[in-house]
Order: C-alpha cells, then sequence, then structure tokens
C-alpha cells in the first residue's frame, strides 16, 4: 500500500498524512474546506523545519517528505490509491455519505479506513457496496508521535484484512493493537472514568480540578491529570465521544456525561484550543496552586484508579483483546503510567473491589458495579 488518500485535513488527518509520507507512500490529502489543506500543508512545512532545527530529521528527509505530499481537489483524485483513510468529524451520516461517495471513485481493491474514536465500524460499512474491505484504523493524537493505532474489524470486513493493516502500521513504525468492534474501542471504552470521574468528584466539590490533576498526577504519576488533559483533547471532542459510548452502550450508568463538560462545552470552553477551558491559556494567565491535601489525594486516587483497573478487568473478561493488547493500549495510546491489570494485581484487587462497593454502597447507582471476573482474580 504505498499510494494513500487522507480525507480530512484537520490536526489528525495531516499527522496521518506525515506519518505515510515519513514512510515513503505517496500521500494525496483531501478537505472539503480547499483552504483547510493548504493551512494544514503550511503548518507540516513549519513542524518538519522545527525538527530539522532540533536534528530529529535531516533536510533531505524534510523535502522527501513534503514532496510525497499532494494536494486532492476532489475525491476523484484518490482512483489510484491502495488504502483511504478518513478523519474527519466525529458524525457517523457525514462520515458514512464520504464513504459512500468515495467507492465511486476507487478501485474494487482499494481498503477504505476510518479514523474514528468511538463510532461503530460495522455500522459505518454497512452503506457500502463492499463492506469486507472496510476497517478501522484508530490513530492517536498526534499521530506522529503517539505509537498506539487501533486495527478494528467490522463483523463483515474480510478476515485477512486486519492483519494487513496490523502488518503494515507495524512497517510504518507504530505499535498496533487488534480490538473488537465494541464502543470506543480499546482505549476510549476503558478511559471514560479517568474523566468521569475527575468531573463527578468536582461536581459534588469533595476537591477542585487542581487537587484531582495534582493526585494523579503525584500518587499515581499520570503524565496529565485527568482536566489538563481533557483541555489537551478539547472538552467538546471528549464530550462528544463519552457521548457516543453511552448511547451506543444503550444508556449504561458507568458511562453518563457530565452536565459540567456539557455546559463547558456549551460556553465553548474548549480548552487550549479556544484559550480557556478547565485552566486559563491566556498569555500570563497563572495556572492556580492546588491546595495539598495527603487523605484527600489518597482517596481521589484510588477511586479513580478502581473504576479504571475495573473497566480493563471487564474487557478481559468480555475478551475485547489479548491481556497484552489491553496493557500495551492504555500505555502506548494514552501515555499510562502503567498497565492497568498489572496495576490491580500492585494494588490488590480485593482492594479494589472493595473501594468500588463502597461506592455503591453509598450512592447506590450501577456506575459502580464491578465486573464479575474482579471478585475472582
Amino acid at each position: 500500500m504505498k499510494n494513500v488518500g487522507i480525507i480530512g485535513a484537520g490536526t489528525m488527518g495531516i499527522g496521518i498524512a506525515q506519518v505515510a509520507a515519513t514512510n515513503g507512500c505517496k500521500v494525496w490529502v483531501y478537505d472539503a474546506n480547499a483552504k483547510q489543506v493548504e493551512t494544514a500543508t503550511v503548518g507540516l512545512e513549519k513542524t518538519l523545519t522545527r525538527l530539522v532545527d532540533k536534528q530529529k530529521i535531516s533536510s533531505e528527509k524534510m523535502v522527501e517528505i513534503l514532496s510525497n505530499i499532494s494536494i486532492a481537489t476532489e475525491l476523484k483524485d484518490f482512483k489510484d490509491c491502495e488504502l483511504v483513510i478518513e478523519a474527519i468529524i466525529e458524525n457517523k451520516e457525514i462520515k458514512t455519505k464520504v464513504f459512500t461517495e468515495l467507492e465511486k471513485h476507487v478501485s474494487e481493491n482499494c481498503v477504505i479506513g476510518s479514523n474514528t474514536s468511538s463510532i461503530s465500524i460495522t455500522s459505518l460499512g454497512a452503506e457500502l457496496q463492499k463492506p469486507e474491505r472496510f476497517i478501522g484504523v484508530h490513530f492517536f493524537n498526534p499521530a506522529p508521535l503517539m505509537p498506539l493505532v487501533e486495527i478494528i474489524p467490522s463483523l463483515i470486513t474480510e478476515k485477512s484484512l486486519a492483519e494487513k493493516m496490523y502488518n503494515l502500521m507495524k512497517d510504518w513504525g507504530k505499535t498496533p493493537v487488534i480490538a473488537k468492534d465494541i464502543p470506543g474501542f480499546i482505549v476510549n471504552r476503558i478511559a471514560r472514568p479517568y474523566y468521569g470521574e475527575g468531573l463527578r468528584i468536582v461536581e459534588e466539590n469533595i476537591a477542585t480540578v487542581e487537587q484531582v490533576d495534582d493526585a494523579m498526577k503525584t500518587i499515581g504519576s499520570f503524565k496529565m491529570g485527568p482536566f489538563e488533559l481533557m483541555d489537551l483533547i478539547g472538552v467538546d471532542v471528549n464530550f462528544s465521544v463519552t457521548k457516543t459510548v453511552y448511547n451506543e452502550y444503550f444508556y449504561d450508568p458507568k458511562y453518563k456525561p457530565s452536565l459540567l463538560q456539557q455546559r463547558m462545552s456549551e460556553a465553548k470552553l474548549h480548552g487550549r484550543k479556544t484559550g480557556k477551558g478547565f485552566y486559563d491559556y491566556a498569555e500570563g494567565a497563572l495556572k492556580p496552586e492546588p491546595v495539598k491535601d495527603d487523605a484527600l489525594y489518597q482517596q481521589i486516587f484510588l477511586r479513580i484508579i478502581s473504576m479504571l483497573i475495573n473497566e480493563a478487568v471487564e474487557a478481559k473478561r468480555l475478551g475485547f483483546a489479548s491481556d497484552e493488547d489491553l496493557e500495551l493500549a492504555m500505555q502506548k495510546g494514552v501515555n499510562y503510567p502503567k498497565g492497568l491489570l498489572a496495576w490491580g494485581k500492585e494494588i490488590g484487587y480485593s482492594k479494589i473491589s472493595k473501594t468500588l462497593q463502597n461506592l455503591y454502597e453509598e450512592y447506590q447507582e450501577e456506575r459502580y458495579r464491578q465486573s464479575p471476573l474482579l471478585r475472582k482474580l
């Protein structure tokens, strides 16, 4: 697959294009907004120039990468592509419309992939004339830096295609894992409590945003707290993924979205990209210092990590991926300091179980129900 098409010239789309071009592929980038492609390619050139200045790549490599990327003005330009990856807005109807139009212009052997982070691959491919050539190829942001790629075959994807894409991603220098087509796949399903439980703690005035983030970084050694991470991802994007997972799981209380996050999205307090989210990113703005409280920090950490470990154990029980891939996905996809199954063993599964039981008795909510496997570990 040396001829690759990318649909969508946002941060993710141009990032995937950079990865493919770096690995010797000829890449065509298309966006319905033609100006966005120009903006993205100018931004890529600046990014590559910085990498040259830092001696991460040679100036010759920069020229090679840029020469491998062409602007596509219409979907017809993908006629010679062996692989096309879509990276546009998380909207099923819009994506489906693009795929059905794309299929008119590519060869019968062209693989069509989606970078969706949470929408069912089976449902997205169902409208295609050849749904067996459709597969999920989920990169993590920023695509050139984050090693993980989730490969998600649908119920009707051709059996050998997942392995082919797995091998291609390895050739591109990525760390691929194969996941089942379930809402949120591996990472976005298991990671939901990192944000959701942090939001719940703040909504209940148990702790401040700064305290939750500080607790997870100091005790858990996470690189970023949940609120810092939501600001980086985009509060609106994170909220959209949570809603999708919640809806796709038929309103399971475990994934219930946060009213605080909804209000933040409505106010366009989306984080770094808008200059303000849970933190203020204006020039000269000072980040509030958290009030340190060891007992509170332990409570915050144990509550959030117990929810995360419970999700990982449930994913193991249901066979969403191998144990190795479950551990790898959380470490390589969202930079968790440890695999959650190993972390559960380290803390003690009985302690995790007791924490969740106490939360269940306090709140009387299905949100805190335990995986049937947890008590047996």
